[in-house]
């Protein structure tokens, strides 16, 4: 007997989420939705441990963009873009990708790309490398954060991000910690983490993100746990469970 097909929903906007899988449960009932992801390095992690056969993708997340989620999955999945550009959903379409779903989402449209999907099963998921490289140069650019203004005591401090080792949540304030200062900006982690650039700015923990580019090596403790050297801080940064899959080839 066949197993029922497995599928992850990769959409940082929870109305939307949910908007599908309720679209997909009504279109495909065979279908048993694994997981869902916010962001793109929770799907990543999703990925890791559930190993769906189909991932509904969205293209602009933050963590990682769906074009990097993509580029990491290579062909261990069927990948179904999400996306609100219909420029890109056809380039993506026309070079091989199983197909695409446009928000705001159509019935109809989905339940064309529920069929498509359903008779690729049977195949290897399609090689991505001609999609992800004219959807990087279709989708728009994104402007991320340059500098922050951040409270020193009494003294208002301007940081750029490239001075910036790590960010850390301190209950409603973040704490942004710089190679000889800590200073405090008014805003929750999360806010902050929609505006840094992925490629750059890391989330190993539910409360941190670090500097890729201060990240000295990794380590550790004798029960598996790991933690973040730094090129310019004294201090260990813990990683998270959820996380560690970032580290492995380190």
């Amino acid at each position: 007997m066949m197993r029922e097909p497995r599928a992850l929903i990769a959409e940082d906007e929870p109305v939307l989420r949910e908007e599908l899988r309720a679209h997909l449960a009504q279109l495909w009932p065979q279908l048993r939705i694994v997981g869902e992801a916010a962001n793109g390095i929770e799907a990543l992690h999703l990925i890791e441990r559930y190993a769906p056969d189909v991932l509904f993708l969205d293209i602009q997340m933050p963590g990682l963009t769906g074009l990097q989620v993509a580029r990491q999955v290579g062909g261990r999945c069927h990948v179904v873009f999400v996306t609100a550009y219909d420029a890109h959903a056809v380039a993506a379409f026309e070079q091989g990708a199983i197909d695409y779903v446009l928000k705001p989402y159509d019935v109809s449209r989905i339940a064309l790309t529920t069929q498509r999907v359903k008779q690729r099963m049977g195949h290897l998921p399609a090689a991505l490398d001609g999609v992800l490289r004219d959807l990087a140069g279709a989708v728009p650019a994104r402007e991320y954060l340059r500098w922050i203004n951040a409270s020193d005591g009494p003294d208002v401090r301007v940081i750029t991000v490239d001075e910036v080792c790590y960010f850390q949540a301190d209950t409603k304030y973040t704490s942004v910690v710089t190679a000889d200062a800590i200073s405090i900006v008014r805003r929750p982690l999360r806010e902050l983490q929609e505006q840094l650039d992925p490629a750059t700015f890391w989330q190993i923990h539910r409360a941190t993100i670090v500097n890729a580019n201060v990240i000295a090596g990794v380590t550790r403790d004798l029960r598996g746990r790991v933690a973040l050297k730094l090129k310019s801080r004294p201090e260990k940064l813990a990683v998270s469970e959820a996380h560690v899959h970032l580290f492995r080839q380190m």
